[in-house]
């Protein structure tokens, strides 16, 4: 849906709690004890069939006693009354609703009147506009304005984590752990069955909640992808998103034609759409435990490089290594921090990082040690380590380090190892507001989570290469699909695959096609010497498992005689098949080249993904493979090559050249444009791809089709909206040709040229300030947008770029914002109001219902364009800066 009605969740005036009781262990009771304490300000409601009070307070009997419409209504009471319920609160006012009952099903056909229970409340619902969050959930908490709409634990405390899971005891555990660390959260919120508010929705308001500066989740399924993936990208941009995925080792589909369809439903294409979106991925509980203790304490290192500092060498080296294990990088003490160390420490100390002040260490010494670290500035973060000893109080170590001035310049992790003397100095960090663990491996493991959390930042604003436009034959490829399809054949016959593969470009094997085995001597003739010979049949998959293939023939009898026995082990292992014939191929010898293997799969949840690893027949037993979601370019399709352990031959060894790596990342790209622009193909793999110095070359291709759903638009089964082909095009205006496209991401070096061209002026009327020069960051911003929300169009004369037009929707399309720039010396020609109107009509194409705009207000020229244009002025508050102009889409 979107997130209309949401800000009554997040920051109600006032909440009913519908079910409210005093009896002891009921749910009702457990949510109106921990509502009345929680220290909320706004109006509290009571409402209960039996009436009477509780604690003072009046408990109503029915909704529509209720004095006023409360922003938020939490429901405890049976299922069979929740949609009368629902009812009777829209009619009131109420626009939110947290629902922990769980459905009414039971025994075998629980899922189906659940179900069917579920979309009652939702009809119950729609004419309100209300939200639901739930059902089956333990409720929500918004700690900061002291509210406590939940079963769970109490004694919550005000934080910047937003706490999100989808099992109500994952979330009571995390709640109760931040209770004992003093940990405080900003929202804790119980997703239950997500009958409406789901994953997406939630991510979509933190996103704008500024309270949250930080949120972790656990997950353990999406329904929405390409929302969820939209709303997971947009917060990833400003805030680290940590996520656990639960139940990663289900059973992924059944029986599927290819080695990457037996990867959709996997945990690995969670991850992998994680990690494009940029959240941090952990494994477990205690990490994500972890993650909040350095995210609740704003831990900001200066770099990615760790410092350890301990009384214990034989702990510091423990740290060194789960460090490494963990992908994390030592930082290297100068000369000149040496220095400073001996002037302090005692003779014996390490002189290097971990750096060792030896195990009578003091807390003096700690924070001397601690100031010098932090007056080096290859240092990111210092890991402050203490093992109890006899010679220093551990509790005295952790006052001296919270206290140090290098604490207020680097930032500390604290790992005090041991029992309650240890545990009496972390509670001290705890209090200076210094994150501390009681092992190294959790340290180390809370340090990476924020390093992971930047280098996915860095990797999501990498610009890619431009890459040349792949001369395609989409229909080509449709009309090889279609004659598939009219013959009731779901999967592409091997020389059929190959021309697909052709048509976008993938090098293949040159193949002929022969009806018996004197014709395909006659081809290895023409071909040859040595070739391959294949069995075609369109009911045969696996070619290899029935002894279908043979390799390295070197002579006419050799092919003759292994096509005869090709038939006779067909007959006996696939005696049901059709022989429609055979493939000869050259025998390709490329000795130094890597077997590869490519593939596409549709998942159930998140649509279409690429497979890249280890090739061959062995591909399964070798088991080396990185999952990629598309659309890809250069930048994420070098990304899942380097995840893949087959990449490390690739780089070249010893006297073996480099593989043309840039060559199979454009086969993988292609591949991604393929399955972008035909829906039909819903499995296909390449294998071998081989590849070397001299590029790549596939030898076997297996392409599995189907029909589409009619109507569909072109992609509409992706997570990630592909870049739009089909919104370019070719505009005659004053007698010039233009060209008008959306923006890609390696239009970064474009648009910062164009910035250059612009007067100061322009530039702060479009930016609201002065910008001396657009940075790298910000430019990755404007030109890596999500197609699916957000737009942006370039008005091009050549390649001189005249313009930029966007385009920005709310997640339910209601609303949407535009921007506008024309080059500085090609205004007053139109142009602005060509672009414009396109981004208007392109934004109805969508959906959108009204267009906004902030306009300065001495920015006179766009104020009279949007005049002309139809939009209205809504001016601000007296003293605001901008003029708001606002247009509805009904009218054009």
């Amino acid at each position: 849906m979107s997130t209309r009605n949401l800000d009554k969740l997040i920051s109600p005036r006032s909440v009913v709690a519908i079910g409210a009781s005093s009896r002891p262990h009921s749910v009702g009771e457990a949510v109106t004890r921990n509502l009345l304490a929680g220290g909320f300000q706004g109006d509290i409601y009571l409402v209960n069939v039996k009436g009477g009070t509780i604690e003072g307070r009046t408990v109503f009997r029915k909704v529509s006693e209720l004095p006023v419409a409360p922003d938020l209504a939490v429901i405890t009471t049976p299922a069979e009354t929740i949609p009368g319920l629902i009812v009777a609160l829209g009619e009131l006012g109420t626009r939110a609703a947290v629902v922990i009952s769980a459905g009414p099903g039971s025994g075998s056909d629980a899922h189906a009147v659940n179900a069917r229970w579920r979309k009652r409340l939702l009809r119950a619902a729609k004419p309100y506009l209300m939200r639901i969050v739930g059902p089956n959930c333990i409720g929500f908490a918004a700690p900061r304005i002291g509210l406590n709409a939940s079963f769970g634990p109490s004694g919550l405390k005000a934080g910047r984590i937003a706490a999100v899971a989808q099992s109500g005891a994952v979330l009571a555990g995390l709640a109760d752990w931040g209770v004992a660390q003093g940990i405080g959260f900003s929202h804790l919120i119980s997703m239950g069955d997500m009958a409406d508010v789901d994953f997406g929705d939630v991510l979509d308001m933190l996103a704008r909640e500024y309270d949250t500066r930080a949120v972790l989740m656990y997950v353990e399924g999406i329904t929405q992808a390409r929302k969820f993936m939209s709303a997971a990208r947009g917060l990833a941009r400003v805030k680290p998103v940590i996520v656990l995925k639960g139940g990663r080792h289900a059973s992924a589909a059944a029986a599927t034609a290819s080695h990457t369809g037996s990867m959709a439903g996997s945990a690995a294409v969670y991850d992998a759409a994680f990690a494009r979106a940029g959240l941090v991925s952990v494994l477990g509980l205690g990490e994500l435990f972890d993650a909040a203790e350095t995210l609740a304490h704003g831990l900001a290192p200066r770099n990615g490089r760790l410092a350890i500092l301990t009384n214990g060498g034989g702990a510091g080296i423990v740290a060194t290594d789960l460090l490494a294990d963990e992908g994390g990088e030592m930082a290297s003490i100068l000369p000149r921090t040496i220095a400073q160390l001996d002037k302090k420490m005692p003779r014996g100390w390490s002189r290097a990082n971990p750096v060792d002040i030896v195990g009578d260490a003091d807390g003096a010494r700690y924070a001397a040690a601690l100031d010098a670290l932090a007056d080096d500035r290859g240092v990111g973060a210092v890991l402050a380590m203490n093992v109890p000893t006899a010679l220093a109080s551990s509790v005295e170590v952790a006052r001296a380090v919270a206290a140090a001035e290098g604490a207020k310049v680097v930032p500390v992790i604290g790992c005090w190892i041991g029992g309650p003397e240890a545990q009496a100095g972390r509670r001290v960090l705890h209090e200076a507001g210094i994150p501390a663990y009681d092992t190294p491996l959790r340290a180390v493991r809370g340090f990476m989570h924020i390093i992971e959390y930047r280098r996915g930042q860095r990797a999501l604003q990498r610009t890619p290469p431009s890459v040349s436009e792949a001369r395609a034959d989409t229909q080509l490829v449709r009309s090889i699909v279609a004659g598939a399809l009219a013959e009731k054949r779901e999967i592409l016959t091997e020389p059929e695959a190959k021309r697909v593969l052709a048509a976008y470009g993938i090098p293949v094997v040159p193949t002929e096609i022969v009806l018996d085995a004197a014709e395909a001597a006659a081809a290895a003739l023409r071909i040859g010497f040595p070739v391959a010979v294949k069995i075609l049949s369109r009911d045969i998959t696996h070619k290899s498992d029935v002894g279908g293939v043979a390799l390295d023939l070197a002579s006419e009898q050799a092919v003759l005689d292994a096509v005869r026995e090709m038939i006779g082990k067909v007959l006996v292992k696939a005696n049901k098949a059709r022989i429609d014939g055979f493939v000869v191929q050259p025998m390709i010898k490329r000795p130094h080249a890597v077997e590869l293997i490519l593939g596409a799969a549709e998942d159930p949840v998140f649509g279409p993904i690429l497979l890249v690893g280890h090739g061959g027949v062995a591909a399964e037993v070798i088991d080396d493979k990185a999952l990629a979601l598309p659309p890809l370019d250069p930048v994420l399709a070098e990304d899942a090559l380097s995840r893949t352990r087959v990449d490390r031959l690739l780089r070249g060894y010893r006297s073996r050249a480099p593989a043309d790596r840039a060559a199979v990342g454009e086969a993988m790209i292609r591949l991604s444009q393929l399955i972008a622009d035909v829906d039909e193909i819903a499995e296909l793999d390449i294998n071998p791809l081989l590849a070397d110095a001299d590029g790549v070359l596939a030898l076997d291709a297996r392409i599995v089709v189907r029909k589409p759903q009619a109507g569909q638009e072109r992609a509409a089964r992706f997570a990630i909206r592909p870049y739009p082909v089909e919104l370019e095009t070719e505009i005659e205006h004053r007698g010039q040709k233009l060209r008008i496209r959306p923006i890609r991401p390696d239009d970064e070096p474009l648009i910062r040229a164009f910035t250059t061209r612009l007067t100061p002026e322009d530039v702060r009327l479009r930016f609201f300030g002065p910008i001396r020069e657009l940075s790298h960051e910000m430019a990755a911003r404007l030109t890596q947008i999500d197609y699916d929300r957000a737009m942006a169009f370039l008005l091009l004369d050549g390649k001189e770029l005249l313009g930029v037009g966007r385009l920005a929707a709310d997640p339910g399309f209601e609303q949407a914002e535009f921007a506008l720039i024309v080059a500085s010396d090609r205004q007053g020609q139109g142009y602005g109001a060509l672009l414009l109107n396109h981004v208007l009509h392109y934004g109805k194409s969508r959906g959108v219902k009204r267009v906004i705009g902030h306009v300065l207000r001495e920015n006179t020229k766009m104020l009279e364009l949007a005049q002309h244009l139809g939009f209205r002025r809504e001016s601000g508050r007296a003293g605001e800066p901008d003029i708001r102009v606002v247009k509805s889409l009904a009218s054009l």
